[in-house]
């Protein structure tokens, strides 16, 4: 009897730890899993801040911003619900809300753009605009953004990049033409204009740069042309110079 209760205790004591254990790993996978779904909102958090901190220098409607100022106001939500006792968090987002009913700024709506002159500012300009596209899309996706409106923003900013796009290389060809590097300069004009030709749709922008880039490779073909001409004349002219020093009479001494 002494032996079996022995035994009874012990696999008792077996449970009991089996239980135990099992407990504590679901707890450590859910703390697990909450810290994971904080980093994931935080990550949020920061990318749609630092957007918003950039428009700047990128031309945000009053969509995209209430669009970037909900998702950090959604992501502070989650994160107040994983953790209820932190009063950052819960400072944060009421913070967060006050900005999400306060009146935008009228300026950040004009669609006005100016290209930086270093090549490193204008790639993180590229890069600043496909993020905030692969945002408002992410958005879209979760129904958080009406399609039509969505459309019409994702046109605006895909607009905008062929904008900095084309600009930049006209730029660049206008400084290489002014240094009379011409072959450059055509180069430069060459990669805007198959750039322009390359989108599916047409408006003012377009065709007005169409025309000018036309303009300017048609004067720099017309350019090199009397270029070589001028060099053909040269050279021929050197080789008459050089026939004549070659069968002219020899001076007597």
């Amino acid at each position: 009897m002494f032996v079996s209760i022995i035994i009874m205790l012990i696999v008792a004591l077996i449970v009991i730890a089996v239980w135990v254990s099992a407990v504590q790993q679901h707890r450590e996978k859910q703390e697990a899993e909450r810290r994971k779904e904080l980093a994931k909102q935080k990550k949020i958090i920061e990318e749609s801040e630092d957007i918003i901190v950039n428009s700047c220098n990128i031309p945000m409607s009053e969509l995209i911003l209430r669009v970037l100022q909900r998702r950090v106001y959604d992501a502070l939500c989650v994160m107040v619900e994983l953790s209820p006792s932190n009063k950052e968090l819960k400072n944060r987002l009421k913070e967060a809300k006050e900005r999400l009913n306060s009146q935008l700024d009228p300026e950040s709506q004009i669609d006005t753009l100016s290209l930086p002159d270093a090549d490193k500012q204008l790639i993180a300009l590229v890069q600043g605009i496909k993020r905030l596209r692969h945002v408002i899309r992410s958005e879209h996706s979760k129904g958080k953004v009406d399609t039509q409106l969505f459309v019409a923003e994702d046109r605006r900013l895909e607009k905008l990049q062929l904008r900095i796009n084309v600009e930049s290389q006209i730029k660049r060809g206008v400084s290489a033409r002014a240094a009379n590097m011409v072959g450059s300069a055509r180069q430069y004009f060459e990669k805007a204009f198959a750039t322009i030709n390359g989108v599916t749709y047409t408006d003012d922008y377009v065709a007005e740069k169409k025309a000018q880039l036309q303009t300017y490779l048609d004067e720099i073909s017309t350019e090199l042309k009397a270029s070589n001409a001028s060099a053909v004349k040269k050279k021929k002219e050197q080789e008459k110079d050089d026939l004549d020093v070659l069968f002219a009479p020899k001076k007597k001494w």
